[in-house]
Formats: structure tokens, C-alpha cells, sequence
């Protein structure tokens, strides 16, 4: 007798790994590893949140028709058009599911987010990579990598994890040169820490064309990651169609109800925007001066590079944060051996950050 046998690619997935929380030993641990938000989440999240405690055996909004409603007003949308998910990964995957299978191709930047592959390979598509440049997206090498098979773009922008980002116009000029039936999906995850004046996380891209899709999330500057919520703005057949393939009641109640408490707290938002706009720059700003290069991230997280000499190599900065009770994310699956990624926390946390990475250059002397 045989095991049954997943369908074929199903075994090429290498299983998401998220950041680490925990250091065996330490007294205090710094989490910068997973993005999450600074400040935790609004004080009017929690209290919704706790209010959903007697109403657990009630089957959630189906439709999420309070939250879509909330996030229509917010941004200047229609909620006819927004479709809201257990994260934005569960969106990324839907998309997948529904526009993309064997012998189709998936694509995306060389530094794109890792759950892009996992998607394409979950339902049989072949993910492609487009080399980037100066760890940014290239439109040019993008476009040049499609071919007959294509039926999806992912564009994280900005992207995790390099924290750079595509102006407006030339999103706007990657749409044009894609062909009509491809899907262009801009994850636009971090949209809400961005200040660039040419930077839209592409709502009148998906106003102007029926095949395009914008993605964003609860996890970031509404420090709501373990809630699991996530909403596309959609043409309204996409929405149509994602409304046919998602389960029933795919976002919990309280998660429902602590999203639009967050949405109406906006003077806990811009308090979390304004606390990583200063330590973001504060931050750049250090590394600069210990002489350790790091993109110009828009979002709240830097990415470091590293010598490639023994002892002051990613891997020896990260055992030294480590040994100082600092997590934060390896870069080596997602092609980028010589990096850290560090996560903007609170302030004393990026001022632990500053002083151990300051010993450990100390060490090269």
C-alpha cells in the first residue's frame, strides 16, 4: 500500500517561517524580527476586541460589511469593491487559486516577499523571479520577464523586505506594458508608513483597469498581526470572483470588530506613524554614521548590510544581537546572505540596537 501523493510542486514548498519571538536564557528579549508595530495596537482595538468575549459562539459577518463599510469611508472607497481576509496572505493566495494554475507563471521582484512562491507553487502555477536594481523593483526587468504563461504580477510595494519602493508613475508604466489578461496584484502592506509624495499604494490603478488589485493589511501600523486581517480593493468582477472562492466566515468577529476600532482611532495611528517617521530617520541616520549601509527604507523596518570578512559577517552580527537579547530576521531566504533586517520597536529598544551593533564593530578593531 502507498500514502496518498500531493499533487505535484506541492513537495518544492518550503514552509513559510515566521520571526522568531524567543532567546533560551534571556532575561529581556527585543523582538525586531516580524515588522510588528511599535506602539502595539490602538487601546480602542483591545477594548473591542475584549468586547467580543460573551459573543464567541455567534458565527462572525460573513460579508465583513461593518469593516468594509469603515474602510470605504477611511480611504475614499467603494465597499462594494473590498473583499477582507485572515491576513493579506490569505488574499495572495485567493488570487492565486482563482487567476493562476499548471503550466501558468507567477511574477515577481528577485527581493519579493517569500510568500509570493508559496502561493504560485500551492496551486500549481511556476513562480518567476525579475532581477532587481539597486534592491528595487525593476519595471524594465519585470516586464522583460514576462512571457505567454503569465497570469500574475506581484508587486510588493514598498517591499518587504528591502523597504524601497516604486513611484507612482512607474507602477503606472509596468501596468501598461503588461498584457490585458494579466493580474497585476500591489501589495501595498506598508502603505501607510509611506510619506513620498510620488508614492499611491495604487488606488486609481485599480479604479482605471479591471485587472488590477491592491492588498494591504491589519498587521502593520495597526499592530494587529495576531488578529489575522487583511482587505483587497478589487474591480468589482475580481471581487466577484473572490467572493465565490473564500470560505464562509473567513475572519473571526473579534477581529472584525478590533480592525474597525483601529480604523476609528486615528489619533493613536498618527501617533504610531509620527513615532517610526523619527526613529526610522533617527535610526538611518546611526547606522550612517558606524558606517553599516542600509537601504532607504519608507517603511518600518531597515535592512543592514555587512562585511563578508569572518567575524563581521550578517551571521556574527546576528549571534552578537542575539547574545544581547535582540532578534532580529536573517535575510539568507530571501537571497540576501549579507543582511539583517531589523524591525523599528520602541525607543529604547532601537537605542539597544545602536549600542550593540556599535560593540560589535568595536570587535573589528
Amino acid at each position: 500500500m502507498t500514502a496518498p501523493t500531493p499533487r505535484p510542486g506541492i513537495m518544492d514548498i518550503r514552509p513559510y517561517v515566521g520571526g522568531e519571538s524567543a532567546l533560551e536564557g534571556a532575561q529581556r528579549v527585543i523582538k525586531l524580527s516580524s515588522n510588528e508595530g511599535a506602539l502595539g495596537p490602538s487601546p480602542k482595538a483591545m477594548e473591542a476586541f475584549r468586547a467580543q468575549a460573551a459573543e464567541m459562539h455567534r458565527y462572525p459577518d460573513g460579508g465583513a460589511t461593518r469593516l468594509r463599510k469603515a474602510l470605504g469611508a477611511r480611504w475614499g472607497l467603494d465597499p462594494e469593491r473590498i473583499v477582507c481576509g485572515a491576513g493579506s496572505d490569505e488574499l495572495l493566495g485567493m488570487l492565486c487559486r482563482a487567476y493562476a494554475g499548471p503550466g501558468d507563471e507567477v511574477l515577481y521582484s528577485a527581493h519579493g516577499f517569500l510568500m509570493y512562491a508559496i502561493a504560485a507553487k500551492s496551486c500549481g502555477a511556476t513562480p518567476v523571479t525579475a532581477p532587481e536594481v539597486d534592491l528595487t523593483a525593476s519595471v524594465d526587468n519585470l516586464l522583460a520577464a514576462v512571457t505567454a504563461k503569465t497570469k500574475i504580477l506581484f508587486l510588493a510595494n514598498p517591499n518587504n523586505p528591502t523597504g524601497t519602493y516604486l513611484p507612482a508613475d512607474e507602477v503606472k508604466r509596468l501596468r501598461a506594458g503588461l498584457r490585458p489578461d494579466i493580474l497585476l496584484v500591489i501589495d501595498a502592506a506598508y502603505a501607510e508608513f509611506v510619506s513620498k509624495n510620488d508614492y499611491t499604494p495604487g488606488i486609481e490603478l485599480v479604479d482605471a483597469h479591471d485587472n488590477t488589485v491592491m492588498c494591504r493589511t491589519f498587521s502593520k501600523i495597526f499592530a494587529l498581526g495576531g488578529l489575522r486581517l487583511g482587505w483587497a480593493y478589487c474591480p468589482p468582477g475580481i471581487a466577484d470572483v473572490l467572493n465565490r472562492v473564500r470560505n464562509p466566515f473567513n475572519v473571526a468577529a473579534p477581529s472584525l470588530a478590533a480592525g474597525e476600532a483601529a480604523l476609528a482611532d486615528t489619533g493613536f495611528f498618527e501617533l504610531t506613524k509620527s513615532h517610526n517617521d523619527y526613529w526610522l530617520a533617527w535610526t538611518l541616520e546611526q547606522l550612517a554614521k558606524l558606517g553599516l549601509p542600509a537601504t532607504k527604507s519608507v517603511c518600518n523596518f531597515v535592512l543592514i548590510q555587512f562585511p563578508k570578512q569572518e567575524g563581521r559577517t550578517a551571521q556574527a552580527a546576528d549571534a552578537y544581537l542575539r547574545s544581547q537579547g535582540i532578534i532580529t530576521r536573517a535575510m539568507g531566504g530571501y537571497g540576501l546572505g549579507d543582511w539583517l533586517r531589523v524591525t523599528i520597536g520602541a525607543g529604547d529598544e532601537n537605542q539597544a540596537v545602536i549600542d550593540a551593533l556599535t560593540a560589535f564593530k568595536s570587535s573589528w578593531n
